[in-house]
């Protein structure tokens, strides 16, 4: 659920929506989201002073809460 909701706001903040992909991996109990978009994208998801990342991050976690889980979002290239 976690990986949609991620998918579904990076896809409508990029160019390039078929470049988008979320990756999951568990360590330690805490369910890590890796982000990957098309180079000319990061950008637009990272945002001025990365506010827009620290909103994506944001509106993850707060989904998170629901399933009792602990999530990070990573940004990679």
């Amino acid at each position: 659920m976690l990986k949609e909701v991620l998918l579904i706001i990076a896809k409508n903040l990029v160019e390039s929506p078929d470049s988008v992909s979320v990756e999951e991996e568990v360590r330690d109990n805490t369910l890590i989201l890796k982000l990957r978009v098309a180079s000319e994208d990061m950008g637009k998801v990272i945002g001025k002073q990365g506010r827009i990342a620290k909103a994506i991050r944001t509106v993850v976690k707060a989904a998170a809460i629901h399933n009792d889980k602990k999530v990070v979002v990573e940004i990679v290239q």
